[in-house]
């Protein structure tokens, strides 16, 4: 979900399952300041659709894990930073949601687990994005009053996805396949403490599953050993969320766009639009009763060749309206797809649009999003 914003003389980091991907024959790049696996020899293309159709695993242990804790009621606190509404989840279940800016600018987007009480205290688990982290932490440590922020630096982090998610993951964890959507669970596995999430980020059932250290290569081992799983890398993940119109802090969504620009109203209950008392609330309840300025929209080029980030848009046959934010092949769709924004006023599915191409017209249309249908587990 986060950008690749590392300095090129950092040494970079590996994550605990970085020689598996060795093992595995990746190729690796850096990326958000860590050493990852960018493909492997089953190629971009054949990672997507083994994804799509059987079960693909994904290692995002470079993101950022911790507990928040509190004497004091929890969700207010951690309400005064986010716009969604922690108030309302039940232990056990997670929440999409956005760290914000004062004048309504996205500073990352998470996400936020309600886990029961220890203790006295009151307990979120949350999960923020690789390049953002260190920022997102300090941020939440400063601005809190009551709360304890504990960073989990011992634990790696794997996303199972696809069809056959549930069926793989039950095996070695019985009981899982019945896990609602976005719901959360810890559980033992040899002794050692798992917390399973049914969620993901490419449009597929599935699930992220936080593993301590000390077992994390034991673990993905026997994953790996199952007939359905492969390694996914970052390409295949970034062409499976695109499909799926999901964004991607600091391309899609980032310190100038708002939840509401983006389409991430639906992130937002009902009270907490009405009752604010988040950064930027101003601008969120403004956009919301008189519109944005500005939509993020679904784009279909015309022609089989892509439109990629940073491409200019302009009105069909007129001025400069937008830009692309994430543009590639959809592999499952078939062809070029891309997101980006663009003037309100022609955000409407169908209206065509100029796509400025190394100084060419490329003509191009607004689409609804996601560009492949959601396969998300909605239970039984």
């Amino acid at each position: 979900m986060a950008q690749n914003s590392e300095s090129p003389d950092a040494p970079l980091l590996r994550t605990p399952l970085h020689d598996l991907h060795v093992a595995g024959g990746a190729k690796m790049v850096p990326f958000a300041g860590y050493d990852m696996p960018v493909s492997y020899p089953l190629g971009v293309l054949g990672e997507h659709q083994h994804t799509r159709t059987k079960a693909g695993l994904f290692d995002v242990s470079h993101m950022g894990q911790a507990f928040l804790s509190s004497q004091k009621p929890i969700a207010p606190q951690i309400e005064a930073l986010v716009p969604g509404d922690v108030a309302a989840l039940g232990v056990g279940r997670t929440r999409y949601t956005q760290l914000m800016y004062d004048d309504g600018g996205i500073r990352d987007d998470l996400m936020v687990t309600k886990m029961a009480d220890e203790e006295g205290r009151e307990r979120l688990f949350l999960v923020v994005n690789a390049a953002c982290k260190e920022d997102d932490f300090a941020h939440i440590a400063t601005s809190l009053g009551d709360a304890q922020l504990d960073r989990l630096e011992d634990r790696a982090l794997v996303a199972l996805q696809g069809p056959e998610a549930f069926a793989v993951l039950d095996r070695l964890i019985p009981g899982v396949a019945d896990m609602s959507f976005m719901s959360w669970q810890s559980v033992d596995w040899e002794g050692a403490e798992l917390f399973v999430t049914r969620s993901g980020y490419t449009g597929e059932d599935g699930y992220e599953i936080s593993i301590p250290n000390n077992v994390a290569v034991r673990f993905t081992e026997q994953l790996l050993g199952e007939a359905e799983v492969e390694w996914i890398g970052l390409g295949a993940r970034d062409s499976l969320r695109l499909e799926a119109g999901l964004c991607l802090y600091g391309h899609d969504i980032d310190e100038t766009t708002s939840p509401i620009e983006a389409g991430l109203v639906w992130s937002i209950s009902k009270r907490r639009r009405a009752e604010g008392g988040f950064p930027g609330a101003a601008r969120i309840q403004a956009e919301l009763s008189d519109g944005p300025a500005r939509k993020r929209v679904g784009i279909l080029p015309d022609g089989p060749a892509p439109a990629r980030e940073g491409t200019v848009i302009h009105a069909s046959g007129g001025g400069e309206i937008g830009m692309i934010t994430s543009g590639g092949f959809g592999p499952s769709f078939g062809g070029p797809i891309a997101m980006g924004y663009v003037t309100a006023e022609f955000a409407k599915p169908g209206t065509a649009l100029d796509l400025i191409v190394r100084g060419k017209i490329r003509p191009a249309k607004v689409v609804p999003m996601p560009f492949v249908p959601a396969n998300f587990y909605r239970g039984k």
